[in-house]
């Protein structure tokens, strides 16, 4: 692998062992820095530069931890494949043995579609939390889902992560909910990558979707590979910054083989490579100076390498790894931490070509959680910002980003920005002031899911979150009163898990009216009910009641007689039928008194 002049000079291994002296293991490796691990796990990092910080050791426990965690979000239009891209992330990933298909022949569905609606309607309903391990990386991902109807989910999702990947179809190209996805990213400064997938379909066309990613927008992004053909001929992918070409082997595309540049494409290749550099340089200047000095620009200088390599060594296990640390390397990843730069990944998730390439773009481009700047609400001090240090080291600060209620309670997800949290230990709520405890342990920086946290979705979180106002009402109602408390507990569970679903009663028609974001949203919801609560519902229009005044002075002269064998009645009206609202005639306004009081002369 190609590397700098300042990165490319070896350094001294340092090793710390009273018995067992590391010497010849170390003699064919040459290697920028190690990590030295004891037998109880415990981490220490050696360099020349950094000898100093191996007597840290309050800090060696969790910032190695840190340094290799990656939370992120995969967010697009509906049908771009965000699903099925998560399906085959955790098959190469290891987590599951066997690829099921949204909508597949099989009757299974895909991994993260886990109610039955989803796997019958063939989109995603709730967004699903899941982690995966990617060479040592920790990588928890949140599948959102695409339709408008839903775009709560994907809100408080993005509220809460460190990096996404923007889903586009090479065929739509940028859709309606793909700019209403890229806003909610914008709004919530989360880093991201681009990821153009279906290459393989008939009509793909990757260089116009990045067109208009750049028109419609206002991405500064450019493309790090090159599809090897398209719809049919779609073989593989150029790395642009290795400037290796990839192909994907095997029944699920799980071997990955590296070779050289096709000669074929060698022009497009330079072209394309130059491209990347040149809108890299525009953002980062470490880079522009070398690129406007001609000098050339390594792999190294444009991304970041993890840790990958391992050695035994008697009671000792050494990581072996390169480490980047001169002025221009990087700079795709420092570009994209500071959102001024989009690398824009290309790939076909069904063909199973390109997901490996993208898992490692999440590793070199995207942020760990101490990368990412967090601020709290000093409800004390006029809600004046706090920063976040992001470390275990502090109090706990954690927001509970979503709710879900289970066979065994209500399930609260959590995302922890401060602090540690313990099994034994005690959480405030700092809504009710109640304590809960019993939870393992966890520390900054992870997504958590525990029990006992009661609370309810609230339309403020820790910093603002975006609620959008309802659009759409219907009126509810059980088939059978007997099933009325049946019906109200699902009702209030939905309106507790889901800020956009609202549930009130009309004072006049005595009507439940449940609003939410459109019809399919609100279908979705009755047929949850029918089926999680066996409660059939009737569900109309709601009604409005009837209402008439008079609208115009009317002149009339009445004479009531009526004879019932007494007194009898007699009465007459001479005055003119007065209007209850204001009367505008030729550009004047005027307020009749009420009807029928004394002064208009009504007498009986």
């Amino acid at each position: 692998m190609a590397r700098s002049a300042r990165s490319s000079a070896t350094r001294l291994l340092y090793s710390l062992c009273a018995e067992n002296t590391l010497s010849s293991p170390l003699s064919s490796f040459s290697s920028p820095f190690a990590v030295l691990v004891l037998e109880n796990g415990q981490r220490r990092r050696f360099s020349a530069g950094n000898l100093a910080r191996a007597k840290e050791e309050k800090e060696a426990w969790w910032k190695e931890t840190m340094e290799k965690l990656r939370n992120i979000g995969i967010s697009a239009h509906i049908d771009s494949g965000k699903t099925t891209l998560t399906e085959r992330i955790l098959f190469y990933t290891g987590r599951i043995h066997e690829i099921h298909e949204v909508r597949g022949r099989d009757g299974v569905g895909a991994k993260m579609d886990s109610m039955d609606l989803e796997r019958e309607k063939g989109i995603t309903i709730q967004s699903a939390a899941t982690y995966c391990t990617w060479k040592d990386y920790q990588v928890n991902i949140i599948d959102t889902p695409g339709h408008v109807d839903f775009t709560i989910e994907v809100e408080r999702a993005l509220r809460v992560l460190d990096g996404a990947i923007l889903v586009l179809c090479s065929v739509g190209g940028v859709q309606s909910q793909s700019i209403t996805v890229d806003r909610q990213m914008k709004r919530y400064e989360v880093p991201r990558l681009a990821f153009i997938n279906k290459l393989d379909r008939m009509g793909a066309d990757p260089w116009k979707v990045l067109n208009q990613a750049r028109s419609k927008l206002r991405h500064n992004s450019a493309a790090v590979q090159v599809p090897i053909g398209l719809e049919e001929e779609f073989q593989g992918l150029v790395d642009l910054v290795q400037l290796k070409a990839y192909f994907f082997h095997g029944s699920s595309g799980e071997n990955v083989v590296t070779a050289e540049i096709p000669a074929n494409m060698e022009a497009l290749v330079a072209e394309k490579r130059r491209e990347l550099i040149e809108v890299v340089s525009e953002v980062d200047d470490k880079l522009a100076e070398a690129f406007l000095n001609d000098e050339p620009i390594s792999p190294s200088d444009l991304e970041f390498v993890p840790l990958v390599t391992h050695m035994e060594v008697s009671n000792w296990t050494i990581t072996i790894g390169m480490e980047s640390d001169g002025p221009r390397e990087m700079a795709i990843r420092r570009a994209t931490i500071a959102r001024k730069f989009i690398p824009v990944f290309m790939g076909s998730a069904f063909k199973n070509k390109g997901v490996q390439p993208l898992l490692n773009g999440v590793l070199s481009y995207l942020p760990c959680p101490m990368e990412v700047s967090n601020f709290a609400l000093d409800q004390t001090k006029n809600e004046e910002k706090v920063m976040l240090s992001g470390t275990p080291v502090g109090p706990l600060v954690a927001l509970a980003f979503k709710l879900e209620e289970g066979r065994f309670g209500q399930l609260t997800y959590l995302r922890i920005y401060e602090g540690v949290i313990r099994k034994g230990d005690f959480i405030i709520n700092i809504n009710t002031g109640k304590k809960i405890k019993d939870i393992q342990e966890a520390h900054a920086g992870q997504i958590v899911a525990v029990f006992g946290v009661d609370c309810a979705s609230v339309r403020y979180t820790m910093t603002s979150m975006n609620v959008p106002e309802p659009v759409m009402s219907l009126a509810v109602s059980p088939v059978s009163k007997d099933f009325g408390g049946q019906f109200s507990k699902a009702l209030n569970r939905f309106q507790r898990e889901d800020p956009t679903f609202r549930v009130g009663l009309d004072a006049e028609s005595g009507q439940t009216i449940i609003s939410g974001m459109g019809e399919l949203h609100l279908d979705i919801y009755v047929e949850r009910i029918r089926r999680e609560y066996k409660v059939d519902a009737t569900v109309g229009k709601p009604r409005v009641n009837f209402r008439e005044t008079v609208t115009q002075r009317a002149e009339f002269d009445y004479l009531h007689k009526k004879q019932t064998g007494g007194q009898g009645q007699y009465g007459r009206f001479l005055k003119p039928l007065p209007v209850l609202f204001p009367l505008r005639t030729a550009g004047l306004e005027e307020r009749l008194a009420p009807p029928f009081s004394r002064s208009n002369g009504c007498a009986i």
